[in-house]
């Protein structure tokens, strides 16, 4: 191998030997997502996906989404635990995919680092890899960049893409929705990937090491592995229940909780002119929310725009679905609760939140209280 002395790609601080040994770790956890529609192996320039898949569907939609896993990255950097935020990267591209009902078909990511370390890269598309198998999608490609100068050495960020297919006829969204749905409630595993700035805040306000014991959440484990629960995945779940409940088209629109929190992300998928009340007093969110808030000063009802607080999904279903719905979720493992039912006509007065992310959708607000002690 030349000396970095005869490199003058190294001598400026990228390493492609490093790079090349990441591929090769990585490479088992890639492989085993792959369906039998993925064609080549890992490595290749792009991902080939055999589109005879689709000729099962009349009309095929093909749905995408891209997102990150935000500032959550910095908490993992800190207790040098990797091998989580790949999940949760997963469950922020796909699970936004099964909102409109679609099956997820593939998936690409991107790494940005300062320096590439193969053990920590390949950890973290170990994670990903899992995500993807849980999820039934395959993981056809990606690409890690070094970037020194711009990124400290430890310092790294990850993005991903997927794509999925629904058939026209069975898209889910706003246009279903009817008065009299019932919305429910699916339980989050924690703070998923959302509101990690304010989490981080709180956390150098008061003092508190990621290293610390997590004592107050009754956990014998640190702050930072709290903290770094995977988000739940709920993508095979949710298709289950669609499927379950399409002879009588059960399920109208789901609602995926991520930034801007519960009201707003359900306020997207509901048709303008109705609204929802949602009631608090019928679930209590989970102890690192309350511990959090209470750390930060603020109460819980402050931070509805920020945390999912104990709610990482919404589907909205018809009134006499809404029980079944509530069993088949039960089945996969996903507590379930109702929370409101859709109305129309004239918006009471209040704090509504109306459409959200460009959306103009429906009208939602949170009432009531949160009863007191933990789920």
């Amino acid at each position: 191998m030349a000396s970095a002395s005869l490199n003058p790609y190294a001598a400026a601080g990228v390493d492609t030997a490093a790079g090349d040994l990441a591929v090769e770790l990585m490479k088992s956890s890639v492989r085993a997502t792959h369906r039998p529609e993925v064609l080549g192996d890992v490595g290749g320039f792009a991902g080939l996906f055999d589109a005879r898949a689709l000729r099962e569907f009349d009309h095929p939609l093909l749905a995408t989404s891209t997102d990150g896993v935000g500032t959550k990255i910095a908490i993992a950097r800190a207790i040098d635990k990797h091998d989580t935020v790949g999940i949760d990267l997963v469950g922020m591209v796909v699970d936004d995919i099964v909102v409109v009902g679609a099956r997820p078909l593939f998936m690409t990511d991107y790494i940005a680092c300062g320096k590439v370390v193969p053990t920590r890269i390949a950890g973290i598309v170990a994670g990903i890899a899992r995500g993807c198998a849980e999820t039934g999608v395959a993981l056809v490609g990606g690409e890690t960049a070094e970037h020194p100068g711009l990124l400290a050495d430890d310092d790294y960020d990850i993005a991903g893409a997927a794509t999925g297919v629904v058939e026209a006829a069975d898209l889910l969204g706003r246009e279903r929705v009817v008065t009299g749905d019932v919305v429910l409630a699916l339980a989050s595993s924690g703070l998923h990937s959302n509101g990690f700035s304010l989490v981080r805040r709180i956390m150098t306000d008061r003092g508190i090491s990621y290293t610390d014991t997590a004592a107050e959440l009754g956990s014998a484990t640190s702050w930072g592995e709290a903290l770094l629960e995977p988000t739940r995945l709920y993508t095979t779940p949710l298709l289950r229940l669609v499927e379950e409940l399409r002879p009588t088209s059960g399920v109208h629109a789901l609602s995926h909780v991520t930034g801007g929190g519960i009201a707003a992300n359900l306020a997207r998928v509901l048709p303008r002119g109705t609204w929802v009340d949602l009631d608090r007093t019928r679930w209590s969110p989970p102890a690192v929310f309350r511990v959090l808030a209470d750390a930060g000063r603020i109460t819980l009802e402050q931070t509805e725009g920020t945390w999912n607080l104990g709610v990482g999904f919404l589907a909205v279903v018809a009134a006499d679905q809404a029980e079944a719905a509530v069993a088949a979720l039960g089945r996969e493992g996903i507590a379930a609760w109702p929370v409101g039912d859709v109305r129309a006509g004239v918006l009471p007065e209040g704090d509504f939140e109306q459409g959200a992310k460009g959306v103009d959708g429906g009208a939602v607000r949170l009432v009531g209280s949160y009863p007191d002690g933990a789920n």
